[in-house]
């Protein structure tokens, strides 16, 4: 059978002149179509926007909503505390309260708390103050009733001594602050590195593996061998990266601007700011080390001679991947600062010390180009190793072997 290629000085070519000088286009082009018309990767997209928009969704709801808890009481004593304890509790948040439920007995008392009409009991026990849970008692609650306990024991005793509570705690409250005046964010910024991990992980490990698989389908049903009559080797390398990359950029940044839209409705709010310019420094450095990584998981579909090969071809990759997803949110200190400057980790550590104000003006920008560099390298020494294991039908190649091939 004779199969005809229509190169770029045939007549039937003269339609897409235009392209014929970039043909890395047209395999980008081919590329983002596929990627936009698969059912999966639609649907897989919109569940994490509806995860993303949920939790947001969810987080306003908890921050908005009122809780309160019911103590029973037995006595004036005891109703007194209580009483103390709500007034000091919906100080510090408006949004909690807790109220006394006088019963008959500690009998009656127990009854409440097993059919659930009280949340806590309050009792007297061995001259001290006894609060009871069904299990664990709410730690606002044990925190604001403790603080009414304690500050009744020392008007009493402080009575008895014949001086006053003020004296005696004179110089024994402890205050925290912060030199640059900020609230302790602590957890948020732990939890949006979390994020930033798991997201770069997700992403480059989805369009890696699919960009491999692309390739060496290719490869095993020799559909590549007839391409290559037509487009150079690189131009089918470069279109296939870029196409994918722009697929995983613009799903990176629907991701963000979902997650700070959602973020606009907690308690968290006003970090948007700077949660904004460490996503948005997220986005740059993930183009830039995604860019490599597709570089890397082309060769590895290149290297491979059958599907059931990208397991051991990719592998360096999601090892790679791996220690980033940990290292990106486990990590601190010193620590961070170093890997913050090191390829491929930077795009997940430097954003989070980008959030947390850890971070000069010219550190992100110093490791952006050091990324630069590092995908510069990857992609040269990359497309060498795929033009050369690309057109190789001797079975799988190890990355040595592909570096070391003569040109196909």
């Amino acid at each position: 059978m004779t199969t005809t290629v229509n190169r770029p000085d045939q007549p039937g070519h003269a339609s897409r002149s235009n392209d014929a000088g970039r043909p890395w286009l047209i395999v980008a082009g081919r590329e983002i179509v596929v990627r936009l018309t698969n059912k999966s990767f639609i649907v897989s997209t919109l569940v994490t926007l509806v995860f993303i928009a949920g939790f947001g969704g969810f987080s306003a709801w908890q921050s908005g909503r009122s809780s309160t808890t019911t103590v029973a009481v037995t006595g004036a004593a005891a109703t007194q505390l209580v009483e103390q304890g709500s007034a000091a509790a919906t100080k510090a948040d408006d949004k909690v309260s807790i109220k006394p439920q006088a019963v008959a007995d500690d009998a009656a008392a127990k009854a409440a708390l097993t059919s659930g009409s009280a949340d806590a009991w309050l009792h007297q026990q061995n001259d001290g103050w006894v609060l009871t849970a069904k299990d664990a008692p709410d730690s606002a609650v044990e925190a604001a009733i403790g603080a009414a306990v304690r500050t009744q024991a020392l008007s009493t005793n402080a009575a008895a001594a014949g001086t006053t509570t003020a004296a005696i705690e004179k110089g024994t409250v402890l205050t925290t602050d912060r030199l640059d005046g900020q609230q302790d964010d602590s957890l948020f910024i732990k939890l949006a590195s979390l994020a930033f991990s798991l997201l770069f992980f997700m992403a480059a490990i989805l369009f890696g593996q699919q960009i491999a698989a692309s390739v060496v389908e290719e490869k095993q049903s020799r559909l590549v061998e007839i391409i290559a009559t037509a487009i150079p080797l690189r131009a089918l390398l470069a279109g296939k990266v870029l196409g994918n990359s722009v697929i995983a950029f613009g799903q990176v940044v629907l991701y963000g601007a979902v997650g700070l839209v959602a973020v606009a409705f907690t308690d968290y709010s006003r970090l948007l700011p700077s949660l904004s310019a460490a996503v948005i420094w997220f986005v740059v450095f993930f183009a830039v080390g995604f860019f490599a990584l597709a570089c890397l998981y082309a060769v590895a579909g290149a290297l491979a001679s059958r599907t059931e090969d990208l397991q051991s071809t990719t592998a360096p990759m999601t090892m790679v991947l791996g220690v980033v997803y940990v290292v990106g949110f486990t990590v601190t200190g010193t620590a961070l600062k170093v890997v913050s400057f090191i390829p491929i980790v930077s795009v997940v550590a430097m954003p989070g010390r980008i959030l947390s104000g850890d971070a000069a003006w010219w550190e992100p920008v110093l490791a952006l180009l050091v990324m630069a560099g590092f995908a510069a390298v990857t992609v040269l020494v990359g497309e060498k190793i795929y033009r050369r294991s690309l057109m190789q039908t001797r079975g799988k190649m190890s990355w040595r072997e592909g570096l070391k091939s003569a040109d196909a």
